[in-house]
């Protein structure tokens, strides 16, 4: 017996198969809508061990090719219903599978509260330093901690990914779900990267729940970020050769409202990476995240 091709022509069945019914001439179905296939065949002793039925849904050509096409829903492993997301096609029939392992089962484990550090400000600014300070200080305080940098997350997870705007807002709704799994398991997540756009901030805040995004805003003058210019970001900018850098000519939207303000004073004796993590791990002591 040969392969079976299906495709929808009109809302009938009819098939052609060698051996079946007469040489390969078609059959037609009968007029009640359905197809019976013998109990047994002499030239096809293994097509059916019973007699079959099949409802009429739409026409199906029966062919020699060894291939199947479903453009009727009825035959479809993906006859869900839909919704665009971003213009994109996204199944409705998704559901969350509950874990028999809660997160207070976790941070219960771990003996800390699971959170987002969010450390935000102008390139130069100083996020990645006082990140691995703070990720430091509470690794000795036997606390355990991630920290997501910008720039490595491009390496990987968001190399498909440019400097439009578009994109930097797709950067950014990445790093906060995969911080929100990070705080969902009871580990403290320090995401440090600019993120110079509010609104996309105030996205990944409302991610978690209530007091568990912690935005640190690195209050320093574009002024002082663009004299220690540590990768020659600026001079690249001001001389053209970078569109679109913040602080340049793209704008960075400072935060309204964010929990820990690490501010420059312009003193010539400026505060430590690790005087700055202490500042930020007082605040997690008084909000209880450094306690099971």
């Amino acid at each position: 017996m040969e392969g079976l091709a299906i495709r929808t022509t009109r809302p009938s069945i009819f098939c052609s198969l060698p051996g079946l019914g007469g040489g390969d001439s078609q059959q037609r179905p009968p007029t009640n809508g359905s197809l019976r296939f013998p109990a047994s065949s002499a030239d096809n002793t293994k097509l059916v061990a019973n007699s079959v039925y099949f409802r009429p849904i739409s026409a199906v050509n029966v062919s020699t090719q060894a291939s199947l096409t479903a453009d009727f829903p009825a035959l479809s492993e993906t006859n869900v219903k839909e919704e665009r997301i971003n213009g994109e096609k996204k199944a409705d029939n998704i559901v969350w599978h509950e874990s028999s392992i809660c997160r207070g089962d976790r941070q219960q484990l771990l003996q800390q509260k699971g959170c987002v550090i969010w450390i935000t400000g102008l390139s130069g600014s100083g996020k990645s330093t006082v990140a691995c300070a703070l990720s430091k200080a509470l690794f000795e305080r036997g606390k355990l901690t991630y920290t997501l940098d910008g720039d490595n997350v491009r390496h990987g997870l968001n190399r498909d990914l440019t400097f439009k705007a578009e994109d930097r807002t797709e950067n950014i709704r990445r790093i906060g779900e995969v911080a929100k799994l990070f705080a969902d398991v009871g580990v403290i997540c320090i995401a440090s990267l600019i993120s110079p756009y509010r609104r996309d901030r105030d996205e990944c805040r409302s991610l978690l729940p209530e007091g568990d995004f912690v935005e640190v805003f690195m209050d320093v003058p574009l002024s002082v970020c663009e004299s220690r210019d540590p990768k020659g970001l600026y001079k690249l900018a001001r001389a053209g050769k970078i569109k679109g850098f913040t602080g340049i000519d793209d704008p960075y939207e400072a935060p309204l409202n964010c929990e820990v303000v690490l501010k420059h004073t312009g003193d010539d004796v400026c505060s430590s990476p690790r005087q700055m993590a202490e500042n930020i791990i007082s605040y997690l002591q008084n909000k209880g995240y450094l306690e099971g």
